[in-house]
């Protein structure tokens, strides 16, 4: 049985939070992102940029039930779309882990590893609230 489309259960009020968090955290310190935009897009701080504002907007409109279908494929479509980004954030940090040798360094490789399998379920609970149902 699925719940209805205006109840805002814990899975997707996650997924809200998380994209508020990160998004505003890309327009406060963009330089943190800016190394993984790929090299062919121009701009790497304007892509930070509105990247940041996409995950704001795709965060608010999960809140509320009016708009939470749409904001639902938008932010499945959102988190395919940095996949990327994320596994070339792992790539990078698995080269300074490597060429530094610090436990820091290690952990935060190991944290972006962690981080790229989260990816699904998050898609998987965008994906449900765009079909009008929770996770």
């Amino acid at each position: 049985m699925t719940k209805k489309s205006s109840s805002l259960d814990l899975p997707l009020a996650g997924l809200a939070a998380l994209f508020l968090g990160s998004g505003t955290l890309h327009l406060v310190k963009p330089q943190v992102f800016e190394p993984i935009v790929p090299p062919q897009l121009p701009d790497a701080r304007k892509v930070v940029e509105v990247s940041g504002v996409a995950e704001i907007v795709c965060g608010l409109g999960l809140l509320h039930p009016r708009t939470r279908r749409i904001a639902g494929l938008a932010s499945a479509a959102l988190l395919a779309g940095v996949f990327p980004a994320n596994v070339q954030m792992s790539v990078d940090a698995g080269r300074r882990a490597n060429r530094k040798r610090t436990a820091k360094a290690a952990g935060f490789f190991a944290g972006t590893l962690a981080r790229l399998p989260l990816q699904w379920p998050m898609i998987k609970v965008a994906l449900r609230a765009g079909k009008g149902n929770q996770a």
